[in-house]
């Protein structure tokens, strides 16, 4: 009978353990969306800089050139 109850003991452990890690596991795939989705936003976030940043160097180049043009005729 006393094998037969730790069985049963060592049985349960293992079912509130496995329970755990099933909860933990969840836990980590929520973690993981929230994540997928934070990465999301912040790649968006950096092609719109990107964008930006090209525009920005376009103006400048541009102004650069036109004051290169006005200082050769000026």
């Amino acid at each position: 009978m006393h094998d037969t109850a730790q069985r049963t003991a060592e049985f349960l452990a293992l079912a509130v353990e496995n329970a755990e890690l099933r909860q933990q596991l969840a836990e980590v795939q929520d973690q993981c969306v929230e994540l997928a989705v934070d990465a999301g936003e912040l790649h968006a976030e950096i092609e719109a800089l990107r964008a930006r940043l090209a525009q920005a160097e376009q103006d400048r180049d541009a102004w650069r050139a036109e004051a290169d043009q006005g200082l050769r005729t000026g």
